[in-house]
């Protein structure tokens, strides 16, 4: 098996093992998950930080990026051709539903991102060498090295791993957290 091959395969299990989690469970789990993001030093001095609004697959980020939107400058990626784009968050009445059903902030796009401290991302599988595993559109593998923020995937304890399938492409994570 290549390494293409042995990525989609691993996609695959992380989403049925994902189906196989009840609703009430990835809440629970999420809840948890983002508790650590809140105690995580470098995310309670960051002013300026990159977030996500979640898919119903991943930990729930939705009320957390409207919290922390009260005291911090919250940035969300937006889907533009084969790039992301960042965008101030200023509100659910402000989202709208982009590319593959994800609500994205409009509005003007942000290009400080030397001044992002904290980004948050997510990822399909993580491991514990800070590899990560995306959807397999490499929008995050892209956007990544531009960023000189800490940078902390987000997933399900079940998503991290030993290992997930690199290539000289991926872009590591600085540090994985779970529920």
């Amino acid at each position: 098996m290549d390494i293409k091959q042995h990525k989609n395969l691993l996609r695959k299990q992380m989403r049925d093992l994902k189906r196989s989690i009840s609703f009430e469970q990835r809440e629970g789990a999420s809840v948890a998950a983002l508790a650590k993001v809140e105690a995580h030093p470098r995310f309670k001095q960051a002013t300026v930080v990159l977030l996500y609004h979640s898919l119903p697959d991943e930990v729930n980020t939705h009320e957390f990026v409207s919290k922390w939107s009260r005291s911090k400058q919250v940035l969300l990626p937006v889907v533009k051709d084969d790039e992301l784009e960042l965008y101030r968050y200023a509100g659910d009445e402000s989202l709208v539903v982009g590319s593959f059903g994800i609500w994205e902030p409009v509005g003007e796009s942000f290009k400080e991102w030397e001044k992002i401290e904290f980004a948050l991302i997510p990822g399909m599988a993580f491991d514990r060498e800070k590899h990560r595993l995306g959807r397999g559109k490499g929008y995050y593998d892209r956007l990544l090295p531009h960023l000189k923020a800490y940078k902390v995937g987000l997933c399900f304890q079940f998503q991290l791993l030993p290992s997930v399938p690199c290539e000289s492409f991926d872009c590591l994570v600085d540090e994985v957290l779970t529920d």
